[in-house]
């Protein structure tokens, strides 16, 4: 039971919060602990019990009424709050064949990593670029942006912001286009070309903190991830992973946000750590389980998982299998704030 305060010192509390004064040595422990203390919690959505849910939405509510028809992936620690982990917010996004979600800006950034489908597009500041499964696609802040389908089969991919982080500084604004569709003003895919060869072009280009890169393929991704398993060792941790980069400055590729892959090995068991960086994780190929703060939660494809800050996790596979993570990482390492800790 935690020391009562002597009715002198209290009377002496209450005279100064009339002045909206407080003393700094009754929170001084609470505010700087010791260590983090996430208030978030472990969450596994599966994705045969979300996705009917997703496509029930897609009846219910047409894309011009929605807007963006996206179901929320809330923390069950902040329900009410649209946060999958105290800084990023997360949902699920259908598009239908025909369906156009309309153009639209705003200050927080987006990312987005495709589940399911194909035939569906995204545009930012006028250059499309087709998604298919397994994709990273990056809306950078106050870009135009808008979806559309053309094709025969809903598709599904997960939405990442920094909506939290943004409305935190309280600076949220959103504009919308006075044309449905962003006029088209690059070649389709027109950053893939530029960038995606290991070279960069020469003519001189903005400072910008965000990738020039809008899309990063999949197919691309993952065989420099089998590559790196045919001729490197792996991490006790984490196994074999890349991070998605920033082709000009080799940093991540928004400064808020940021994704990296992982392949773990069949029969892969790996060794406990953990992170300050909340983490969005996405089953993309495989079966296996994480522990995450001595609870054991299974995942296979498309399953979406939270490991909270600073709580400790372990990954084991039970086939190859490979997984996406979205986090504030490259904000906290901005700030220089980000650590792991092993064992």
């Amino acid at each position: 039971m935690d020391n009562p305060i002597p009715p002198a010192r209290q009377e002496y509390y209450d005279r100064i919060g009339r002045d909206d004064l407080a003393p700094l040595w009754e929170v001084l422990k609470t505010i700087v602990p010791r260590e983090p203390k996430s208030s978030a919690r472990a969450k596994l959505w599966r994705w045969n019990e979300v996705k009917p849910l997703l496509l029930e939405a897609g009846r219910v509510i047409t894309a011009e009424e929605a807007e963006r028809r996206v179901l929320v992936l809330e923390n069950p620690a902040y329900r009410g709050q649209s946060r999958a982990t105290p800084t990023i917010y997360a949902g699920l996004q259908l598009i239908l064949p025909g369906e156009v979600a309309r153009a639209h800006r705003h200050v927080a950034g987006a990312i987005r990593f495709i589940l399911e489908g194909e035939g569906a597009y995204t545009a930012v500041d006028g250059e499309r670029t087709a998604m298919h499964p397994g994709d990273f696609v990056i809306t950078p802040s106050w870009t135009w942006h808008d979806h559309g389908h053309t094709g025969t089969e809903p598709v599904i991919w997960l939405d990442g912001l920094d909506l939290p982080i943004v409305n935190f500084f309280e600076c949220a604004f959103l504009e919308h286009h006075e044309e449905e569709i962003y006029p088209q003003k690059k070649p389709q895919d027109d950053s893939l070309g530029r960038y995606a060869a290991s070279m960069l072009p020469l003519e001189p280009e903005s400072d910008s903190p965000n990738s020039p890169i809008i899309n990063y393929r999949y197919d691309r991704s993952r065989e420099a991830l089998a590559r790196i398993a045919r001729h490197a060792a792996h991490d006790a941790v984490h196994g074999f992973r890349l991070r998605y980069a920033h082709p000009r400055t080799g940093g991540w590729p928004t400064p808020t946000m940021g994704g990296i892959l992982s392949l773990l090995p069949k029969g892969f068991a790996g060794a406990p750590a953990r992170q300050t960086d909340g983490q969005i994780v996405v089953c993309v190929e495989g079966r296996g389980r994480t522990e995450i703060g001595g609870q054991w939660f299974d995942w296979g494809p498309k399953d979406v998982f939270i490991v909270p800050n600073w709580t400790r996790f372990r990954h084991e596979a039970a086939e190859e299998s490979v997984l996406f993570t979205l986090s504030d990482r490259p904000a906290q390492e901005r700030l220089n704030i980000w650590r792991e800790g092993r064992g």
